[in-house]
């Protein structure tokens, strides 16, 4: 599923994608998705479209894919600037968000695109990765 978040779109409208995407992935697919897989998956649509709409002019477009027991989470923006991951600070107030999605995630990426960069982030459907 890939989606275009307009700079109205609210991020909790695409927290609800997401959430909608994965209810479907399990009742249409007859996949598990566990309720923690649910939330994290939530929460890191969350944290990747607020970065983009914080640090990038304009729209920006949400994927969500299903691939071997795991939902990739892409948000592709319009900067080439590549996101700043600070170093754990429990006495930093804010700007954790990036560190909270690579802690969630089995995989964390960034690419440059020929216009902007695409962050992906990779969640188990299940709370156990080794069950399918």
């Amino acid at each position: 599923m890939s989606v275009a978040l307009e700079d109205s779109t609210e991020i909790a409208d695409a927290r609800a994608l997401a959430r909608r995407f994965l209810t479907t992935v399990q009742a249409q697919h007859a996949l598990p998705v566990s309720a923690r897989a649910m939330g994290m998956a939530q929460l890191v649509v969350s944290e990747l479209v607020t970065n983009a709409r914080k640090y990038a002019p304009g729209p920006c477009l949400l994927e969500l894919e299903i691939s071997e027991g795991a939902v990739h989470i892409s948000v592709w923006d319009s900067s080439t600037t590549q996101p700043s991951i600070q170093a754990p600070d429990p006495h930093r107030i804010g700007q954790h968000g990036l560190e909270i999605v690579m802690t969630v995630s089995q995989t964390f990426c960034v690419h440059r695109e020929p216009v902007g960069k695409r962050i992906t982030a990779t969640l188990s459907l299940t709370d156990d990765p080794a069950t399918p």
